[in-house]
């Protein structure tokens, strides 16, 4: 993920390439114009999951998308990308390893971690 681009100029550029208008992208989550138009510029936080969701929808994003818009939006927020949360809150063993990382782990535990599932899973 590029550590520079905002959560809003991800918005308008993936919005720009898929060529939607502002209209059609504050329709597709039940907002005004200038509520859109305010997500892209910044001066608004990024909306909770339901409305990002919308957005992802509207936007035809895919996985790598997908996974930098709820970052860049987590970012803005100052929280944790809006994804993960549920799942992290329902998986007791995801918060064990959570912690037990964050007390331990390094970047490279982590991408050997990372490295193993994709050689599990594909």
């Amino acid at each position: 993920m590029n550590e520079h681009i905002t959560f809003g100029a991800f918005l308008k550029s993936k919005r720009k390439t898929r060529g939607l208008t502002v209209r059609i992208m504050a329709d597709s989550i039940g907002v005004g114009v200038g509520y859109y138009c305010d997500l892209e510029s910044g001066r608004r936080r990024p909306p909770e999951k339901d409305m990002l969701d919308g957005l992802i929808h509207a936007l035809s994003l895919f996985d790598e998308d997908t996974a930098t818009f709820y970052d860049l939006a987590g970012r803005a927020r100052d929280a944790a990308p809006p994804d993960l949360p549920e799942y992290i809150n329902e998986n007791a063993v995801v918060r064990v390893a959570l912690r037990i990382a964050k007390q331990k782990a390094s970047v490279a535990d982590w991408q050997h971690f990372i490295d193993g599932l994709e050689v599990r899973y594909g």
